[in-house]
């Protein structure tokens, strides 16, 4: 049986969690696609239905009364399909199981996939699924039990937040690089697309601002901080983000780290204590991040 007036299935999560975001970056982000592969896809779904479905400003992006409808439809039946799934499944298993953490990717790759064998170590019964992802999260239509997340975003009610560490922010390079950089050389500024106010937060907070030679953008953190550690130019970086690389000596931290006033925190749909593996993974995190304190006088 055929259904006519049925738009591409392929079209209608890319649409809801854009409708729900109010922005096609957040949606491609929740979705680990592009924003391209969005933006296509919405734009598939309004020829197929022949109607704009967004007011397209030059910084907004707000849904139609008829997107908010049918993303709404969206909504009702991806609960249908979920709480059919869940029955034929037999439920998830609450405090047994493998445990799904979504993690900020940058985060993930320099910081917690390495202290993985440590967590299997101490806890060889705890099963860890790690996938990347960012922003708010919607737990009750993502298959995710926690998410550790900067507080860069409010945290939805009824959703628990603990804090694990501060933000420590400061320009990082390779080692050859700072003698240039404190003698006053210009250098190259290296950005990125996923903060690109670091530069502009660094300055803030301390006043400082090297010589400029040129700029160069990457699209994500770690391949700033991958260039950083090539001898590309200077990164600001995270105290997180490249602590193992200064201990391993590919990086050096010339003006210290300042604190930015954000933190990460672990975020669970329940408090962590009423599922024995959220409060093992809650005490595991809290350990690792007990180091991630610059060394006394490196604030700027």
């Amino acid at each position: 049986m055929t259904r006519p007036d049925l738009p591409p299935l392929t079209t209608l999560l890319p649409f809801e969690a854009t409708v729900r975001h109010a922005s096609m970056t957040r949606a491609a982000r929740e979705l680990h696609v592009t924003h391209g592969a969005v933006s296509r896809q919405v734009r598939n779904l309004e020829r197929a239905l022949g109607t704009e479905l967004f007011e397209r400003g030059p910084r907004a992006l707000r849904p139609t009364p008829q997107a908010r409808r049918l993303a709404a439809a969206v909504r009702d039946a991806l609960d249908l399909v979920e709480e059919a799934a869940r029955e034929i499944s037999g439920g998830r298993e609450r405090g047994g199981g493998p445990l799904a953490l979504s993690c900020e990717p940058t985060l993930l790759m320099r910081w917690l996939i390495p202290r993985l064998p440590d967590l299997t170590a101490r806890h060889p019964g705890l099963t860890v699924h790690l996938s990347a992802g960012g922003g708010p999260v919607d737990f009750a239509r993502e298959p995710v039990d926690a998410a550790v997340r900067r507080d860069d975003f409010p945290v939805p009610e009824g959703v628990s937040r603990v804090p694990l560490f501060e933000e420590w922010i400061g320009p990082v390079c390779r080692p050859d690089l700072v003698e240039r950089l404190r003698a006053g050389e210009p250098v190259t500024l290296l950005h990125t697309g996923t903060r690109p106010a670091a530069w502009a937060d660094w300055h803030r907070l301390t006043g400082e601002t090297p010589a400029v030679h040129g700029e160069q953008t990457f699209e994500h953190f770690y391949l700033a901080l991958q260039a950083a550690v090539a001898g590309v130019g200077v990164a600001v970086g995270p105290y997180a983000l490249v602590r193992d690389d200064l201990v391993r000596g590919q990086l050096a931290a010339p003006y210290g780290f300042v604190a930015d006033g954000t933190g990460y925190g672990l975020l669970t749909p329940r408090p962590p204590e009423r599922d024995p593996r959220l409060a093992a993974l809650l005490g595991w995190l809290r350990e690792q991040a007990a180091d991630l304190n610059p060394p006394a006088g490196s604030a700027s």
